[in-house]
C-alpha cells in the first residue's frame, strides 16, 4: 500500500512539475513576445523620427535653394538695371560732349 501511495505521490509531483513547467514556458514565451513587440515598436519609432528628420532637412535645403535662387535672380535684375542706367548715363554724356564740340 505504501508503494501505491508513493507511486501516486510521485505521479502527482511529476504532473504538478509538468504543469508548472508548462506555465513557466508559457510565461517565458509571453515575456519574449512582449520584449519583441517593444523592440519592434522602438525600432519603428526611431525609424519614423529619422525619416521625419530627413524630410525636415530636405525642406530646409529646398527653402535655402529657393532663397538663393531668388537672391541671384534679384541680383541679376539689379545688375541689368544698373547696366542699363550706366548705358544711358554714358550715352547722355557722349551726347553732351558731341553737342559741346559742335558749339565750339
Amino acid at each position: 500500500m505504501k508503494r501505491a501511495f508513493l507511486a501516486a505521490g510521485m505521479f502527482m509531483a511529476g504532473t504538478t512539475l509538468s504543469a508548472c513547467s508548462e506555465k513557466a514556458t508559457d510565461r517565458m514565451e509571453n515575456a519574449g513576445s512582449a520584449i519583441g513587440n517593444d523592440m519592434s515598436g522602438a525600432v519603428d519609432e526611431a525609424a519614423d523620427k529619422i525619416d521625419n528628420s530627413l524630410n525636415d532637412a530636405g525642406r530646409v535645403i529646398d527653402e535655402g535653394a529657393n532663397r538663393f535662387d531668388a537672391a541671384t535672380g534679384n541680383a541679376a535684375r539689379d545688375a541689368r538695371r544698373e547696366v542699363g542706367e550706366a548705358k544711358e548715363d554714358v550715352g547722355s554724356a557722349m551726347e553732351r560732349t558731341g553737342n559741346d564740340l559742335k558749339k565750339d
